[in-house]
């Protein structure tokens, strides 16, 4: 490698071990900000629809991880250039450092950071990464013109010096998450959380409604497997006993509410099924499960619905906000202020302590994680955080099926198996399944036992397969009479359609 080439690797380590001290620092030192995460913050707020789905659907659940590698190797390639650059003279490693850790505050102090906490930050993860360049360019200069042993022996000494490097800022950033994310449930107290007895319980779901095949989604999603879909790339932090739920705008008597008071009133259990709008035909955001809450028509009959209120509007911790028609807490289905999750309180990545169960909505449009406020205003008053990109302000969850099993692609010989999957209507319930099998006429699959009308439904059908490729599609009616469309549409703006097919071949 040359001398330019371990410049370069000597800028883009650097830059990696000012990232690591940012973590290091954000996870000791509570009012200090992680700048990736700021940074992170930023990007999600001004991307773009199409290249959000993008990431979605080539990274799934995947998205944010992939989020924080991808600014860590910008952030690593600027640090190369910087390297090379400073060659000439420090003052340029100077400057280019300044320069990425003014960025890092800016990102923070936009995202909502305490403005000396991130400047902290920025001069911590500045510094370290000055200190570190100049360390390594320290062992470059060792590599002076000699003794082929002497340049072998410097040589040797500055990749033992980058692998050091490599090493704390791995430990370092590993050390600042652990302890950020150990001080936010502590702080959050969940373990010390004991959930009530409902009003309304529900019990263990029939034997009919679950079909026992393999490889078929589970009736009700361990929270665990739950997808995750949300703008925050950690889980914010939420101090259980100064949180409180603020109802606000147009009501009669506005009101703040602590967890204790919330956890004493009137509860009910629902299974209901969630879906994220960016959920491609046949993918896997969604999920069913078995909330704990109290009725939002409860919390807003409370405050007192003024007229004219036509949107609720959901406020995260975060900033984060839905908006829904007013008239869906109102209309019948399950909505919820909910505290559980399939017999436990609500996990800290899927909103603790509080958050929105809507059925019938998806999530960008109603399912608020960690809700610290609920305001009534008019339809035309406010846009939440996806409308003003690009997404719909109104979004009922489309009818939908999938086909679990067999997967797409799948080998298999031609002995007798079953066609299984799920498919889900909340709000409406699912009628009747059908499935395709290349161009024979639609055959009905059987129904499992339903849940309830908000609950996805397993289906399956027996199937004697041929030798040969084949193409199973499947197609969903609900109860009101709809059959999905064969017509394919991305997410955007308002969520897919088409019916899910895969592709199979069984052996002779």
């Amino acid at each position: 490698m040359s001398t330019r080439g371990r410049a370069a690797v000597a800028g883009a380590v650097s830059a990696l071990a000012a990232l690591a001290a940012s973590e290091l620092a954000a996870g000791a030192l509570g009012p200090v900000p992680s700048l990736v995460e700021s940074v992170g913050a930023v990007v999600i707020d001004v991307v773009p629809p199409g290249l959000k789905n993008w990431a979605i659907d080539t990274f799934g659940t995947g998205d944010k991880p992939a989020l924080v590698v991808g600014i860590a190797l910008t952030i690593s390639l600027i640090g190369a250039w910087v390297g090379v650059a400073a060659r000439r003279g420090f003052r340029v490693a100077v400057i280019g450092f300044g320069v990425l850790s003014a960025v890092g505050v800016a990102a923070a102090i936009a995202a909502g950071e305490p403005v000396i906490g991130a400047i902290v930050g920025g001069a911590i993860a500045g510094a370290v990464g000055l200190v570190a360049l100049n360390w390594l360019f320290g062992r470059l200069r060792r590599e002076e013109p000699g003794s082929a042993g002497e340049v072998d022996g410097g040589r040797r000494s500055f990749l033992a010096a980058v692998g050091v490097v490599v090493a704390l800022a791995a430990l370092s950033t590993a050390a600042g998450r652990v302890i950020a994310d150990r001080a936010k449930r502590l702080v959050a107290g969940r373990e010390g959380v004991v959930l009530p007895t409902p009003v309304e319980a529900i019990g263990p779901p029939p034997a009919a409604a679950s079909l026992a095949i393999d490889e078929l989604s589970p009736l009700i999603t361990p929270n665990d497997e739950f997808f995750r879909i949300d703008t925050a790339l950690s889980v914010p932090s939420v101090d259980l006993s100064t949180w409180t739920l603020r109802v606000s705008g147009l009501v009669d008597e506005p009101y703040e509410i602590g967890y204790d008071e919330l956890l004493a009133m009137p509860m009910v259990e629902r299974y209901v099924t969630l879906s994220c709008v960016s959920n491609t035909v046949g993918g896997s955001l969604v999920g069913n499960a078995k909330w704990l809450g109290v009725p939002l028509s409860a919390i807003l009959d409370r405050a007192g619905v003024r007229a004219g209120a036509d949107q609720l509007v959901g406020r995260s911790v975060d900033g984060f906000t839905v908006g829904f028609p007013t008239g869906v807490a109102f209309d019948g289905r399950d909505a919820l202020v909910a505290v559980g999750m399939n017999d436990e309180p609500l996990p800290v990545d899927h909103g603790f302590p509080v958050r929105l169960v809507v059925a019938g909505l998806y999530g960008y449009v109603s399912a608020t994680k960690w809700l610290s406020e609920i305001e009534l205003t008019t339809w035309d008053a406010f846009d939440a955080y996806w409308v003003p990109r690009g997404w719909s302000k109104e979004a009922p969850v489309k009818t939908q099926s999938r086909i679990d099993t067999p997967r797409h692609g799948k080998r298999f010989g031609a002995e007798p198996r079953a066609i299984a999957g799920v498919a889900w209507a909340p709000n409406t319930g699912i009628a009747r399944v059908e499935v395709q099998i290349d161009e024979e006429e639609w055959a009905e699959a059987q129904l499992a036992e339903s849940l309830s009308d908000n609950s996805w439904r397993q289906w399956t059908m027996p199937w004697t397969p041929t030798p040969g490729d084949h193409h199973i599609r499947v197609r969903a009616t609900d109860s009101s009479g709809y059959t999905q469309t064969g017509e394919s549409a991305s997410p955007a703006p308002d969520g897919a359609t088409g019916w899910h097919t895969i592709r199979v071949t069984v052996e002779g």
